[in-house]
């Protein structure tokens, strides 16, 4: 009985981080970057075996991903940056910290930011979330056009003015996607799909 009971446990505990590893993982947002979209500390169900089957993201896709080194302290650009452009390439080097944002523009896309909105292959990049714009803080004007570069995505969150991100430390390399974020559940009263 005590050895059944083990076993179980052991079973239990394996299938669980194994669908952690591969599958589905949970995770707590850290900052106040994706409001409205998402709040600190609510919890999202990240698709861990979407980069894994080979998808790629889509633009308007809330993605968790390693940012490169430096962009958790002092925005590090992997290039030199223009008057005018946002930052082009990342560092070469991946950081082991997990950020949450969403993708808006993708390979070979030409992006420019005005007033906090991005401006992808000419248009206003904007979808059916809700933003907080900039008002008037740094990073709310890149006039100047930058190509995607292959296998590279653009990432912003949704608080344009309270965001780290792809403006300031580069499109993110495709390797270092976790997965998609697809499903928040907590607090109760936001559980739901993104």
């Amino acid at each position: 009985m005590v050895v059944e009971v083990v076993v179980i446990v052991a079973l239990a505990i394996g299938l669980a981080l194994g669908i952690q590893a591969f599958l589905v993982k949970p995770y707590q947002i850290p900052s106040e970057s994706m409001e409205p979209t998402l709040d600190i500390g609510q919890r999202v169900l990240v698709n861990r075996a979407f980069t894994r089957l080979g998808d790629d993201p889509d633009p308007g896709d809330i993605v968790v991903f390693h940012p490169p080194t430096g962009a958790e302290q002092g925005n590090r650009c992997g290039a030199p940056k223009k008057p005018g452009e946002v930052c082009s390439l990342p560092t070469d080097e991946e950081s082991d910290t997990n950020f949450i944002k969403r993708v808006v523009a993708v390979p070979g896309d030409t992006l420019a930011i005005k007033g906090g909105i991005p401006i992808v292959n000419g248009k206003p990049f904007e979808g059916d979330w809700d933003i907080i714009p900039c008002r008037g803080v740094g990073g709310c004007d890149f006039p100047k056009p930058v190509t995607i570069p292959k296998d590279h995505y653009f990432m912003m969150g949704d608080n344009r003015g309270a965001s780290d991100d792809s403006r300031y430390w580069g499109p993110v390399p495709r390797d270092w996607i976790i997965g998609q974020a697809f499903f928040t559940y907590w607090p109760p009263d936001r559980i739901g799909t993104l």
